[in-house]
């Protein structure tokens, strides 16, 4: 009997994710239809896409305010998907703020719920723990400290690994890439997926990248994108911006390639720090948002660091330049100790293996995948 599983992953990161997924899955059991919201990779890996995650990405209060409209009749529109479809299962992909108000409308049409990648509730909206607890039926965690957070709250949390340490992994065996590089030494830039994070940030690392080139005659510079959308997106926010270094290109769909023949990389905090440091890249993490986000942001977030791979390894392993921390000036002089044989590359490199053996042997979609399995009988 074929068997249905509506999955709903509103963002990049996720898409890449749940795309790893949903092959496991098929691998294992053709049969398994699934449908929802997506991206290029889950439409590769299978998934019947009703809608894009290019029209789902946004970050901060302001921007998805503006959108509201859009975002609510989407949220209904999956709502009588799931009404029609009756899943054996619904499989959500972080992206709380839709995610988590569509597991509550899941639950209420009688329909089971596995979450895969949890979303920051121990950073901020902790109050979300207890209604995680009550809508959802299954977590699927990728980092090691997530189970604790759940702890007697009656939620079943497993530890799968992180999806991306496969790809990694991948990536560090397969023979080296030929990539446009123009000089030495050089320095990957990753300025994000979303188009507000592009808009923000990316003249400040053009602007540093060109800093850094008149420090170091023959830099090179290559801007990674994970699609043409996003590499258009770059293309855009580049044209007409002074200041930037002399020699750089943009490149899509091979960011592992371009992290792991880097000297150093500046990246945009959020997964692309962990996929950086698991390229072995030694990195400066970044990030710029409305003074509205950033304002109430910071009222509410309860973490110490903002990057990523600084939260898994427990300590500040990366140097992060936020909001107003972040100008051009400022990332040039902290990525400068990355890119000669210092002691600051060194201890990051060295740290880098804590956080590698911190987030699994490999293996996280198939586990992953064996889960959903189980779920769905």
């Amino acid at each position: 009997m074929s068997r249905t599983v509506l999955l709903v992953a509103g963002e990049v990161s996720g898409d890449m994710i749940a795309a790893g997924l949903v092959r496991a899955v098929r691998a294992r059991a053709p049969d398994v239809r699934f449908v929802g919201i997506g991206g290029d990779e889950l439409k590769a890996a299978g998934l019947e896409l009703r809608r894009h995650v290019r029209d789902m990405a946004v970050m901060g209060l302001g921007e998805v305010l503006r959108r509201y409209g859009f975002f609510r009749r989407v949220f209904r529109e999956t709502v009588e998907l799931a009404r029609a479809l009756k899943p054996d299962l619904v499989v959500l992909v972080d992206y709380p703020g839709f995610n988590l108000r569509f597991a509550r409308e899941a639950r209420r049409l009688g329909l089971k719920v596995l979450y895969y990648v949890c979303p920051q509730v121990w950073a901020w909206h902790r109050s979300r723990i207890g209604l995680m607890a009550g809508v959802v039926d299954r977590l699927l965690a990728i980092f090691p400290f997530e189970p604790a957070v759940f702890e007697g709250t009656g939620l079943r949390v497993d530890f799968v690994g992180h999806p991306l340490a496969d790809e990694a992994a991948r990536a560090r065996a397969e023979p080296p890439a030929p990539l446009p590089w123009n000089g030495e030494p050089r320095v990957a830039l990753l300025p994000g997926s979303r188009r507000q994070e592009i808009h923000r940030i990316l003249p400040l690392m053009w602007r540093a990248a060109g800093l850094l080139e008149k420090r170091h005659p023959g830099m090179s510079f290559i801007l990674a994108a994970p699609s043409e959308q996003v590499a258009g997106l770059v293309r855009q926010g580049l044209a007409g911006l002074a200041g930037g270094p002399s020699r750089a290109e943009v490149v899509v769909g091979q960011t592992r390639q371009v992290l792991r023949q880097a000297r150093a990389a500046l990246v945009v905090s959020g997964t692309a720090t962990i996929e950086t440091a698991l390229m072995e890249c030694p990195q400066l993490v970044v990030y710029r948002t409305s003074w509205l986000t950033y304002a109430v942001g910071k009222r509410v977030v309860r973490v110490p660091h903002l990057g990523m791979v600084n939260l898994v390894a427990g300590r500040r392993l990366c140097p992060e330049l936020i909001q107003h921390e972040a100008t051009p000036e400022a990332m040039a002089s902290a990525l400068e100790p990355l890119l000669g044989d210092t002691p600051e590359r060194a201890a990051m490199r060295e740290g880098y293996r804590e956080v590698i053996r911190a987030l699994g042997e490999g293996g996280a979609a198939d586990r992953a995948a064996g889960i959903l399995l189980e779920e769905i009988g």
